[in-house]
């Protein structure tokens, strides 16, 4: 088991009760470890990035934490392509390891990251953790009616009426490979080469245990294709995807 936590989120009034200082950081960690009852957070995310505190300040809490035994490696989440920059350029001046992780909203159906997040990891050696890799329930089978029922939300039900073609397409292909949709969508984040491991979110042990099923899914290059037709990416990496 890999024990992973974030810090960034508001846990009070005052400044420092936020965001990346270095005083938030080890109080935060400090928090995480009472709450979690252990001694150790394997994987330390920053939630979000922090544009007004300078790197050697979040490096210098980190690298403390290392030290101290408290957290073993750093990630990040939400950051973009020169945001990952930056952090590991920071990092590299300190002699540290900086970032090993980014997790990012991605999956077939939002794959804005390909442009320059996941060049960006693959460049820095960085694993990527898509999160939302069902796209809130929209590549898992939506269009069965028991899944828009009354736990959808507004804009979800929205996303379901605008794309119902494609839907119905996704969901006709899946049939007739004989795959659910839902293990198809994790399949083929498993199939880029910059992922590491989605998020999965499963409420129940059935639903945990079909989401297994997705490790072992091979899907071929005519069936990849036919993903990318479907769901067309940004075209590619920047700048080649918008200025080629």
């Amino acid at each position: 088991m890999v024990l992973a936590t974030k810090v960034y989120g508001r846990m009070g009034e005052w400044p420092n009760q936020s965001r990346l200082s270095a005083v938030h950081i080890k109080r935060a960690c400090e928090d995480s470890l009472r709450r979690l009852k252990t001694d150790w957070i394997d994987l330390y995310q920053m939630h979000h990035v922090d544009r007004e505190t300078p790197w050697e300040e979040i490096w210098q809490a980190m690298e403390q934490l290392v030290r101290e035994g408290k957290v073993v490696y750093v990630g990040s989440s939400n950051f973009a392509g020169w945001h990952l920059a930056q952090a590991q350029e920071a990092a590299r001046s300190r002699h540290f390891m900086g970032l090993v992780s980014e997790q990012s909203l991605y999956n077939l159906n939002e794959r804005t990251i390909e442009l320059e997040v996941i060049p960006a990891c693959e460049a820095y050696g960085i694993g990527l953790i898509p999160w939302s890799s069902l796209g809130r329930g929209l590549l898992g089978g939506v269009l069965q009616a028991d899944n828009i029922g009354r736990r959808a939300d507004a804009d979800l039900k929205q996303e379901v009426i605008k794309s119902r073609p494609k839907l119905e397409a996704y969901e006709g292909l899946c049939a007739r490979i004989g795959e659910r949709p839902a293990d198809v969508a994790l399949a083929w984040l498993l199939h880029q080469r910059a992922v590491t491991s989605p998020i999965i979110g499963p409420r129940t042990m059935e639903q945990l245990e079909g989401a297994m099923k997705a490790l072992g899914l091979s899907l071929g290059n005519d069936i990849l294709k036919q993903l990318d037709e479907l769901f067309p990416g940004p075209g590619g990496t920047a700048p080649e995807s918008y200025a080629w």
